[in-house]
């Protein structure tokens, strides 16, 4: 799997993430959706991974974990974008758009 960031895009995470420690997560969430095959990613900024689970993927600015078992769900080349008009950013990939409005969650304490 390949994950690259645009440019707007390492702006905007360098402006959130800002001196803040953690790990980048990019998390298919399903709670509150019903189903495991419902389920939207999302950016987590995190304290901790979980170890058997997480999977490290280099990128073109820092790493980005994913989890392993919903790998399935993605496809093997992502890009990263911030589109400043709508205030968010997107998880494409050359084949689909898997998330028009990719949301960043501060999980740290």
């Amino acid at each position: 799997m390949k994950i690259e960031w645009t440019e707007s895009a390492i702006e905007k995470i360098t402006e959130k993430i800002a001196d803040r420690e953690g790990y980048l997560l990019l998390k298919y969430d399903t709670e509150g959706n019903g189903c495991v095959m419902n389920g939207v990613t999302a950016l987590w900024l995190m304290d901790e991974l979980d170890e058997k689970e997480d999977v490290e993927i280099s990128t073109n600015l820092m790493p980005v974990y994913v989890e392993k078992s919903k790998m399935i769900f993605m496809d093997d080349e992502l890009k990263i974008d911030f589109v400043p008009s709508v205030n968010s950013f997107q998880l494409k990939s050359p084949n689909q758009m898997l998330n028009p409005r990719l949301s960043f969650m501060n999980r740290t304490k």
